[in-house]
């Protein structure tokens, strides 16, 4: 996979196209009022967007354009991805369970009783096995963001993205998206808990009927939530900005908010319109699979309890729910990959409008890729 250069910070004086100025900063001969009547030639598109400032359309449109011509890279890459978080996982649990069998048939013995002797290995167990399971879905996520990065790197300019370069580019970036994940989750920490208390606060209250003034704890609860979309949004450009520019977690940091500054409202805007689309999905695929599923069979008075269990965890796990799995595996894997190409083109989107960038991606686009 080439690496085009340019993608770093850039500056200067912009025209409608984010192409070089003219004369005296005005747009080059030609175009529109400047040059005579002609209307203004349309923006380069080599690839999935043109290389102009990115209306709505544009983004969304760019989005499933790059998951439809970069299918294999985008979902081979997430599908593998997930399949590693499912081994590692079970991995962890059939060690654990092979490390405490002995604690856990004592447990469930006819006849056992509570003992924190048996309890505690139990707990210490699995308890790694869920920190296990949480680094790989960290790991495992960034680099979901970093292949998506990754091949809209290549995707704006049209050029072919393999699986192999894909992965060798999102690999080498998923450690600093890591961090940078960390870092914001431990921004947001602060007001997520403040607004988890709050929430707690409230529910209480309106059991016990607190002297608490129940539209106060609603305002702090408002307040707080606010905080937190608000903290999201401005750092949402980090990770593009630590693949695509290659910049450390604090730097991609820094970058996000001075891309952000000025398009929040249109930065949350869109990004909320993609969770929409991603849940519209994702209720087209279940709904129907909940209104046909058949109802648990009828229990017989006369029935085992042995041949009742089996009827219910047949009606349970049965064609319906494994359907149901399935379609709640594929909206997951298309949201792994939509929602970050979305902020990913929102980022190229902002460095268009601010930095020029287009001009440099049309030079790009239009000379020979080297031979790798």
């Amino acid at each position: 996979m080439s690496d085009t250069s340019g993608w770093g910070p850039q500056g200067g004086p912009q025209t409608p196209h984010g192409g070089p100025p003219g004369p005296y900063g005005g747009p080059p001969p030609g175009w529109g009022w400047y040059g005579g009547w002609a209307p203004p030639p349309p923006p380069p598109k080599p690839g999935v967007i043109p290389l102009a400032p990115l209306g709505v359309d544009h983004v969304i449109g760019g989005a499933f354009a790059t998951m439809r011509r970069y299918a294999k890279p985008l979902f081979g890459g997430a599908f593998a991805a997930y399949g590693v978080i499912a081994a590692v996982t079970a991995g962890a649990a059939a060690l654990a369970y092979a490390v405490t069998r002995e604690h856990i048939q004592a447990v469930y013995a006819p006849g056992a009783t509570f003992s924190w002797d048996h309890v505690r290995p139990i707990l210490i167990a699995f308890g790694a096995v869920w920190l296990v399971a949480m680094l790989a879905t960290l790991a495992v996520n960034s680099f979901i963001q970093a292949a998506c990065a990754a091949t809209l790197h290549e995707a704006v300019l049209g050029r072919p993205a393999t699986f192999g370069a894909v992965w060798r580019r999102a690999w080498s970036r998923t450690p600093p998206v890591m961090a940078v994940t960390l870092l914001l989750a431990f921004i947001l920490l602060l007001p997520t808990a403040v607004c988890a208390l709050l929430f707690v606060s409230l529910f209480i209250a309106l059991l016990t009927g607190w002297v608490v003034p129940l539209g106060l704890l609603f305002l702090l609860l408002v307040v707080v939530t606010a905080l937190a979309a608000w903290l999201y949004v401005l750092f949402a450009f980090a990770p593009a900005a630590t693949v695509l520019e290659s910049a450390g977690p604090l730097q991609a940091l820094r970058r996000s908010v001075r891309l952000v500054r000025g398009a929040w409202w249109r930065t949350f805007g869109i990004s909320l319109l993609a969770g929409l689309i991603i849940v519209g999905v994702s209720l087209a695929v279940r709904l129907p699979l909940q209104f046909a599923t058949p109802n648990p069979p009828t229990v017989d008075p006369g029935s085992s309890t042995s041949t009742v269990l089996l009827d219910q965890l047949r009606s349970q796990f049965g064609l319906y729910a494994v359907l149901g799995l399935v379609g709640t595996f594929l909206t997951q894997l298309v949201a792994s990959v939509f929602l970050p190409l979305v902020t990913a083109l929102l980022y190229i989107d902002r460095r268009i409008r601010k930095e020029g960038l287009a001009h440099t991606l049309t030079e790009a686009a239009s000379a020979e890729e080297p031979a790798s």
